[in-house]
């Protein structure tokens, strides 16, 4: 679809749309980049207040992903003219200010719309070192991957929506949804240099859609291990009668791209398509630092699962999942 708009040509663009990554980075000068991105959607769950609360972890993620520190923040919304209670809009948008409060972000203002849906996000603005920026485009062979949060956020927040899901479920998502990323950034940010070489939220796509942007984009092959893959809880229960049309939709967008290297359960196909709202962070680190690592997060209160191994390029194959 952007194929057709010229490229930047200005030196200074460092990551731009061409290469799928989490958010752009324009340099400032040798020492200073800013990060960018824009995320907004519709409600997932019932209560505003935490709806404001997801959008706003979900928009600083990429921010995160990319080894950056957000700084400023843009609201964009839509909401119906009439019959929308103005308490609901307050609690929206409270509940966003209450993640960048956490975050240390300064919201700096905003653009409302009249829509028949409502919509609610941010764009983010954050600061990086140049030299220190983590793509989704330069993992190494050799590198461990590394994953943040479990997967199924779709599934659970699909079958919210039919009275489907258990109150665990419902419990277990909405926290995985409302954690910010940066305690999980900040400790991959602490490592040293080359530490961490490729990064990524796993959002939209889902687990293996993101993976196959990470394979794509590094030229080589993801082997991931659907064993140590976590998951929410329920998530593999309500698979089946509960897949978001995304699901589906990443599956013919990726499933040609990826090996299953054996038999997989046919729920666990869909979770691991699942789109995820305010995701972990998916990491290839050096594999002799991935102990560290883990270690690290774990200190830091971050749960973390190392989750599959960078591997040459296999001709047609981003992703193999399972041992061949």
């Amino acid at each position: 679809m952007l194929s057709d708009l010229p490229p930047p040509s200005d030196p200074r663009v460092l990551i731009d749309y061409r290469t799928a990554d989490d958010a752009g980075v324009f340099a400032l000068d040798s020492h200073r980049a800013l990060v960018q991105t824009v995320d907004f959607f519709t409600p997932i769950v019932d209560d505003p207040r935490v709806f404001g609360q997801i959008a706003a972890a979900n928009a600083l993620s990429d921010v995160y992903a990319m080894g950056a520190e957000p700084v400023t923040a843009l609201a964009i919304a839509a909401f119906p003219v009439k019959g929308f209670d103005p308490a609901t809009i307050k609690a929206i948008f409270s509940g966003g200010c209450e993640k960048l409060t956490e975050a240390r972000v300064a919201l700096l203002g905003g653009h409302t719309v009249q829509d028949a849906e409502v919509k609610f996000g941010y764009a983010v603005t954050g600061l990086v070192d140049p030299s220190r920026v983590w793509a989704n485009a330069s993992a190494r062979i050799g590198d461990a991957l590394l994953l943040t949060k479990p997967l199924g956020t779709g599934v659970v927040t699909t079958a919210l929506k039919f009275g489907r899901a258990p109150a665990a479920a419902i419990d277990a998502a909405v926290a995985s949804m409302t954690s910010l990323n940066e305690p999980a950034a900040r400790v991959l940010r602490d490592r040293d240099p080359g530490v961490v070489s490729a990064c990524t939220d796993i959002t939209g796509f889902g687990f293996l859609g993101h993976a196959c942007e990470m394979a794509d984009g590094s030229g080589v092959t993801l082997a991931l291990d659907p064993d140590a893959v976590p998951l929410l809880p329920f998530a593999l229960d309500l698979a089946l009668r509960n897949r978001p049309g995304g699901g589906a939709t990443n599956e013919g967008h990726f499933g040609g791209k990826i090996v299953w290297a054996s038999d997989q359960d046919a729920a666990l196909r869909v979770v691991l398509f699942d789109p995820q709202t305010s995701g972990g962070l998916l990491a290839a680190v050096a594999p002799d630092r991935a102990h560290e690592v883990l270690r690290r997060l774990d200190e830091a209160g971050v749960s973390a699962w190392r989750v599959g191994t960078v591997l040459e390029r296999q001709a047609g194959t981003a992703v193999v999942v399972g041992r061949r």
